[in-house]
């Protein structure tokens, strides 16, 4: 157990049960950035064994301080038990944050869920003071599953639980640090930083480029309009002079290499690609784990001419150079109730392709979403013949939103003991 405690008399209490990823990375930025934090966490191992057992080794392990006033946790813990065994605990603003929620986590099959897992989480927003969901789509699948969710108790359930626990939710984007890239920018993109907005017509080409669509040359509505939520900028812009066609287009893929992000649709869709003699590069990047999927392999031997970097980079620098150098991310996730990694391609320039579901709408405008693999595979191949419509396009996302130093007047809120 990591245990750090401020000296003097410390007012909140973070306690993470799954110290790793963006649960360390919140956990390190409010520590570093929220006055009178005391922090104990566990390591980032055996995720099931902490979700069941970490309420009590926390219970033993966290002295007791009376100038505590708030609690904050992320839903690994069952804060439930962790507040039954220490009564103490239970008198303070208690506040529990969802990166993910278990009731519509992916599993290969649903026989396989464990039910025990969602219900923690239910029980944990019982005795929460605030519940905070890092997006719209991860508060809204969690609440709106708890009923169904519910029917697999065989008798006996509770009612009205939705009810009890929507009142307490609210919606805070995950803080995202994203570092000044600027040094790292190839130069089309540095100049495409420095120019005024307009509007080009390969700008709205790529805008309004669907699967269905046969008009590329202009776009009939405003592409800002088309967005799910009014979280984008309107700076569709237009750049006269040429932007060099001689590389070709670089696609990233920066995710897990796991199968809730359906690496099968991305490596079909490129194969498809390659098949019609298209020249693209690839970098595939992400964490590995235990179970790698076996597509990552074949699709290796399959596209080894295109790559140009594949596997984990343990260095950020080395990871941010990739991105700065890359011209589209695609994601093709079955599950994402945030997305860090594609916000941070975005960052580096990246122009963004994602499923129209999930999370995505919230943060991207219509142009950058796609319905059917169908569409994903025909905006590549547009992008393939004319790499120069994604490096012309400056992308209508303004990631400055979801920084800490937009985010951090209401996570500091969340942490006094009179804000909400």
């Amino acid at each position: 157990m990591q245990r750090s405690e401020v000296g003097g008399s410390p007012s909140v209490l973070l306690v993470e049960a799954f110290y790793g990823g963006s649960h360390k990375q919140l956990i390190d930025l409010l520590k570093e950035n929220v006055d009178g934090c005391s922090v104990f966490t566990l390591p980032a191992k055996k995720w099931h064994w902490r979700a069941r057992t970490a309420a009590l080794y926390f219970s033993q392990t966290i002295p007791a301080c009376s100038s505590y006033r708030a609690l904050f946790s992320s839903s690994v813990l069952n804060l439930c038990e962790l507040v039954a065994l220490r009564p103490d605990l239970a008198r303070l603003k208690k506040v529990l944050y969802f990166h993910e929620n278990q009731l519509v986590y992916p599993v290969r099959k649903d026989q396989e869920r464990d039910f025990q897992y969602g219900y923690n989480q239910v029980l944990s927003c019982l005795v929460s003071d605030v519940v905070v969901f890092n997006s719209r789509f991860n508060m809204e699948s969690f609440l709106s599953s708890i009923p169904s969710f519910m029917k697999k108790i065989p008798d006996h359930r509770p009612k009205d639980l939705e009810q009890l626990i929507r009142p307490k939710c609210v919606v805070l984007s995950y803080p995202v640090q994203f570092p000044d890239i600027t040094s790292l920018l190839p130069e089309h993109k540095l100049r495409r930083l420095r120019r005024p907005a307009a509007t080009s017509q390969s700008d709205r080409r790529i805008v309004t480029s669907q699967a269905n669509q046969q008009q590329t040359s202009r776009c009939k509505e405003d592409p800002v309009e088309s967005s799910a939520e009014p979280r984008s900028v309107p700076t569709p812009v237009q750049h006269p002079e040429p932007v060099d066609q001689a590389d070709p287009l670089h696609i990233v893929w920066p995710h897990r290499w796991e199968h809730d992000k359906n690496p099968e649709l991305f490596f079909s869709t490129l194969i498809k690609l390659k098949e019609k003699q298209l020249d693209f590069k690839l970098s595939v990047l992400g964490e590995t784990f235990t179970d790698v999927p076996e597509i990552f392999s074949s699709s290796q031997r399959l596209l080894q001419s295109h790559i140009l970097n594949w596997g984990f980079l343990s260095s950020k620098d080395q990871y941010l150079k990739v991105l700065c150098d890359a011209d589209v991310v695609v994601s093709t996730a079955r599950h994402e109730f945030f997305g860090v990694a594609m916000l941070e391609a975005v960052h580096c320039g990246c122009f963004p392709l994602c499923p129209k579901a999930l999370v995505y709408p919230e943060i991207f405008p219509d142009q950058y979403l796609y319905s059917t693999p169908e569409q994903l595979c025909k905006r590549l191949q547009e992008l393939c013949k004319r790499p120069d419509l994604a490096r012309r396009h400056v992308i209508m996302v303004d990631t400055s939103l979801y920084s800490w130093t937009s985010l951090k007047t209401q996570f500091k809120g969340l942490l006094s003991a009179e804000g909400t």
